[in-house]
């Protein structure tokens, strides 16, 4: 299996993915929830059926500048909404609960402040296991090996990111944890692979460091491939058989798997070939 000789194609085929992503993040945005956008949530559940239609109707009479995002649940409606003053929270809680035989669940109320300071404990929770990991590649490979990880840890967070994107899919805190549980198993596959390369530098006789790094990936991939598919089976239980508020944390999750094993063997490795090639030829 010639992987590093197709190493072009397995680059484009991330950068046309990754394209997309930005592309979507550019026009349409990110889904930040609650916690990160600031605002109202408010959980209701009811005795009979109600339509996501009924509650926005009803929600129309107070005059909202922007438009509630309603969510339907196991037993009610999971209501998103701008951040309102107590008074009127408290009035459509008696409205909703009036028209439609519904029980209030909880309140949740978070301020912009608030949802900008977690945004910036989310990126600098990012940044610093980044560098954490270029800190301990560097010590235990050697530095290219450390920014060949990075390169390819981006590559799987910017795929996440585009996807929630495409799919205007929420983001809100489990989604950092997420994000954080992709890295740790991204860069574990990563250093098996490079662990191997090591190995053969050491023993290496007439190869290049291209049939070194191919061999040390073909070698290791049944193990890839089955670590892969036992993590995949319980995030995919529990992605179908799980409660709607894990949800987003596990499609996270699986996207993050299934990216992080891509970029395992068909980015990390190829990055340091194109970086020793191009070192050589200079």
């Amino acid at each position: 299996m010639d992987i590093i000789g197709k190493r072009r194609l397995w680059m484009s085929i991330s950068g046309i993915i990754i394209l997309a992503g930005l592309i979507s993040i550019l026009f349409q945005g990110m889904n930040l929830g609650i916690d990160f956008a600031g605002g109202t949530i408010i959980e209701f559940t009811f005795y009979k059926g109600v339509t996501n239609n009924e509650i926005r109707d009803t929600l129309g009479e107070f005059g909202l500048t922007k438009a509630p995002k309603i969510q339907q649940t196991e037993d009610g409606v999971l209501i998103r909404m701008e951040e309102l003053p107590a008074s009127k929270i408290t009035a459509i809680e008696e409205k909703i609960e009036a028209k439609y035989s519904g029980k209030m669940q909880r309140t949740e109320k978070v301020g912009g402040t608030i949802g900008k300071e977690l945004r910036n404990k989310a990126f600098w929770a990012l940044l610093l296991a980044a560098l954490a990991i270029v800190a301990y590649i560097s010590m235990r490979f050697e530095f290219r090996f450390a920014i060949a990880a990075i390169l390819a840890l981006l590559h799987d967070v910017l795929i996440v990111l585009g996807v929630f994107s495409l799919l205007q899919i929420e983001i809100n805190s489990p989604f950092v944890a997420a994000l954080l549980t992709i890295v740790g198993y991204s860069i574990n596959d990563t250093i098996v692979i490079f662990d191997r390369i090591r190995e053969k530098m050491r023993t290496a006789k007439k190869e290049t460091f291209a049939q070194l790094n191919n061999e040390a990936i073909v070698e290791t991939l049944p193990r890839s491939i089955n670590t892969s598919l036992t993590t995949l089976l319980p995030i995919l239980a529990i992605l179908f058989l799980g409660g709607t508020t894990i949800q987003n944390f596990m499609l996270a999750l699986l996207v993050g798997v299934l990216s992080g094993t891509y970029s395992s063997i068909f980015v990390a490795s190829p990055i340091l070939v194109e970086w020793d090639e191009r070192k050589s030829a200079k």
